[in-house]
């Protein structure tokens, strides 16, 4: 039991964890400071905390579907569209942020952009600041103004350190299947997939044993699905 609180290792190599503080800690100050120039250094700061944890995901985890365009544009609007509402409607307090975020979630989910800092975001932005405040539904604005600014940096910086972002769609490769009794596939392990994994040098956040769970799994609905097509093809009696 007490086996299962311990963290997996990370499988990236060190280079890689300096390449996305760097890009973390400048993706960042962009968007801070883009919106700074714009709306203000008080209601600029009074995002840095969703954009940083943001900018964690775009940098450090940049393969995964958090972590994708439309995942950080999509939430940040789907928050800031319902936090202002539910603190125009229901006033600025806690009980109003913490709906907010679920409801955020809720959104996100409908619309496949979920992000898990746009739930902090959505708190952000109903406990605003008097700045912020001020600007009423204009506060729209510096929210997607730091989103895109965050974005742009994270399509740059990624792609120039030599991370494809965002993630596109991987072919599959092409199997040449022959005689099914001659040739029999071996069967993968977690340990070939933590190898695996440390050969493509990026972080992906998934452990190897899920992985190994995953494929076996698949790896049975594929044998069902052929033994039921070959059933299928032969003539009846």
């Amino acid at each position: 039991m007490f086996a299962r609180w311990l963290p997996a290792a990370i499988n990236t190599r060190p280079a890689e964890w300096s390449r996305a503080a760097i890009g973390m800690a400048l993706g960042t100050l962009f968007s801070v400071w883009v919106c700074a120039q714009l709306f203000g250094l008080e209601v600029a700061l009074h995002l840095l905390g969703p954009l940083g944890a943001s900018a964690v995901l775009l940098f450090a985890v940049s393969s995964g579907a958090l972590a994708q365009p439309w995942s950080i544009i999509g939430s940040y609007l789907c928050a800031a569209v319902v936090a202002l509402l539910i603190a125009r409607v229901l006033g600025r307090t806690l009980g109003s942020a913490c709906l907010a975020a679920g409801m955020t979630v809720i959104l996100m989910c409908w619309l496949r952009c979920l992000h898990p800092p746009a739930g902090g975001l959505a708190m952000t932005l109903v406990l605003a600041d008097p700045a912020s405040i001020a600007l009423g539904w204009q506060e729209l604005a510096p929210v997607m103004l730091g989103a895109g600014a965050l974005l742009a940096c994270a399509l740059a910086y990624n792609n120039v350190t030599r991370t494809r972002y965002p993630k596109g769609t991987v072919d599959s490769p092409a199997v040449v299947l022959g005689n099914a009794t001659q040739v029999a596939d071996p069967s993968i392990t977690a340990a070939d997939l933590k190898q695996a994994l440390a050969e493509m040098e990026q972080f992906y956040d998934v452990a190897p044993s899920e992985l190994e769970q995953l494929i076996h799994a698949a790896q049975g609905h594929a044998r069902r699905r052929s033994i039921g097509e070959v059933l299928a093809s032969r003539p009846a009696a």
